[in-house]
C-alpha cells in the first residue's frame, strides 16, 4: 500500500518549495502580460524605439530628439494619464542619454527636454479629460438603455393569439433611443397596438413618444371603441405639443376573431400578408391627418375593418425603413423584401428584412426605423406552441423576445 493510501483518501503531496515559487512566478508573468497586453502603451513606445534607432543610425541629434514627443502625445489619445506619464518619462530619460551621447549643446538639449516634459503634462492632461468625458458617456448610455426599456418595453414573442416580432433602430446611435416608438398589449377589448413616427428624431422626440405611449397603454385598456383611444392620445398631444410638432400612427385592434381594425393617422400604410401569398398595403379609406394636427384638418381618422384569418400576418413599420436610400440614392423595397423573406416565424422574417435593410443602406440607418410584424398561427401551430404543466396543466408562459429584437 502506497504512504499516500496510508494517510487516507484526503491525502494530497506537498509540492517542493521551488515548484511553489516557480507556479507563482509563472501565474504572475502570465497577469502582467494580459494587464500589458490590455493597457501597455505598445504603439507609443515603438515610436519613441523608431525615434530612437534613427538617432543611433544617423548621429544628428537635435533632428531626431524633438520628434521623440511624438511618443506622449499618441499615448494620450489611446491610454491613460499613467501610461502617458510613463512614455514622456521614457522619452525625456532617452532624450537626455542621447543628445549627451550626441554632443548637443546644454542650453539646446534643456530646451529639448523641456518641450518634452511640457507635451508630457499637456497630453496627460488631455488623456485624464478624454478618460472623464468616455466615463461620462458610458453613463449617458447606460441611462439611455434603461430610458429605452422603460419606453419601449420587450414585446414578448406571442401576445393573445399572435405571434410578434419587433425591430427598432435609433438614427441617434449613442442614445440608442429616438422618435419612432410601438407597442402592443392584451386587454378587455383584445389586443391592440400603435406604430408611430414623431416628428424629428433622437433625444428631443423622446418625450412626446413617452407621452403618446403613456396615453395609449391607460386608454387602450380603458376604452372599449379604439377610434375612442385615438380621440384621447389627440386630446393629450394637443395640449402638450408644440404647433409645427405631430405624430403619424397606427393604432389596430383585434376584438374578435377574424377581424382587425385599424385607424390611420397620416402614417405609412401597413403591409398585409395573406396566407395564400401576396403582399397588399393597407391604404386608408379616408386619409386621415397626423396626430396633433386634426383642428388644422377639421375631420376625424376613420376606421377599417380588415378579415385577419390563421395564418395571415400584418407588418407595421415607420418612414425610416421606406425612405432609406442606397448609395444610387434608391429607396429600399420593403414590400418586395418581404415577399422574399416572408415566413412563419415572424423573429426571423424581420431579422432577414433588417439585414437586408442594413445592407442596402451600407451599414447604417439616417433616421429612426421600427418593424413591428405580428401573425396569428393557423390552429395546428397554435396547438402545438402551447406547452402544458403537467403540475399545474396550465399554458407555460412564453419567454419575451430577446433584446436584439427590440432594436
Amino acid at each position: 500500500m502506497s504512504h499516500a493510501r496510508d494517510l487516507g483518501g484526503d491525502y494530497r503531496p506537498v509540492r517542493p518549495f521551488r515548484d511553489r515559487v516557480a507556479g507563482a512566478w509563472a501565474s504572475a508573468r502570465r497577469r502582467v502580460a494580459a494587464h500589458g497586453a490590455a493597457g501597455a502603451p505598445l504603439l507609443p513606445v515603438l515610436l519613441v524605439c523608431v525615434v530612437v534607432l534613427g538617432d543611433i543610425v544617423d548621429g544628428a541629434g537635435m533632428i531626431w530628439l524633438p520628434l521623440l514627443a511624438a511618443g506622449p502625445a499618441l499615448a494620450a489619445t489611446t491610454n491613460g494619464s499613467r501610461g502617458v506619464l510613463g512614455i514622456g518619462f521614457i522619452a525625456v530619460t532617452l532624450g537626455a542619454t542621447l543628445g549627451i551621447r550626441d554632443g548637443v549643446p546644454g542650453r539646446e538639449l534643456a530646451a529639448v527636454l523641456s518641450a518634452l516634459m511640457a507635451v508630457t503634462l499637456a497630453s496627460g492632461l488631455a488623456s485624464a479629460l478624454r478618460g472623464r468625458r468616455e466615463r461620462v458617456l458610458a453613463a449617458v448610455r447606460s441611462v439611455a438603455e434603461t430610458a429605452q426599456h422603460a419606453l419601449l418595453k420587450p414585446v414578448p414573442a406571442t401576445v393573445g393569439p399572435f405571434q410578434v416580432a419587433v425591430r427598432y433602430s435609433a438614427a441617434a446611435a449613442e442614445a440608442r433611443i429616438g422618435g419612432d416608438l410601438y407597442a402592443l398589449i392584451p386587454t378587455p377589448h383584445g389586443v391592440r397596438l400603435i406604430v408611430g413616427d414623431v416628428r424629428g428624431k433622437g433625444l428631443p422626440a423622446v418625450g412626446t413618444a413617452a407621452l403618446v405611449l403613456g396615453v395609449f397603454r391607460e386608454a387602450a385598456h380603458d376604452e372599449p371603441d379604439l377610434l375612442a383611444v385615438v380621440e384621447r392620445i389627440e386630446r393629450s398631444l394637443a395640449r402638450n405639443l408644440g404647433r409645427d410638432d405631430f405624430v403619424t400612427a397606427i393604432v389596430a385592434g383585434y376584438p374578435q376573431a377574424g377581424h382587425l381594425e385599424v385607424v390611420n393617422c397620416g402614417h405609412t400604410p401597413p403591409l398585409l400578408v395573406r396566407a395564400s401569398g401576396g403582399v397588399t398595403p393597407v391604404e386608408p379609406d379616408l386619409p386621415s391627418p397626423p396626430l396633433g394636427l386634426r383642428a388644422l384638418a377639421g375631420h376625424a381618422p376613420g376606421l377599417q375593418t380588415l378579415p385577419f384569418a390563421d395564418g395571415d400576418q400584418l407588418l407595421l413599420y415607420t418612414d425610416g425603413v421606406t425612405e432609406a436610400r442606397d448609395h444610387g440614392r434608391a429607396f429600399y423595397p420593403l414590400a418586395e423584401g418581404l415577399e422574399r423573406h416572408v415566413s412563419h416565424d415572424p423573429s426571423r422574417t424581420l431579422g432577414a428584412l433588417h439585414d437586408e435593410l442594413l445592407a442596402h443602406v451600407g451599414g447604417r440607418l439616417h433616421d429612426d426605423a421600427a418593424l413591428l410584424l405580428i401573425r396569428k398561427p393557423v390552429a395546428s401551430e397554435a396547438g402545438a406552441a402551447v406547452a402544458i404543466d403537467p403540475g399545474s396543466m396550465a399554458p407555460t408562459v412564453h419567454a419575451p423576445a430577446s433584446e436584439a429584437e427590440c432594436r
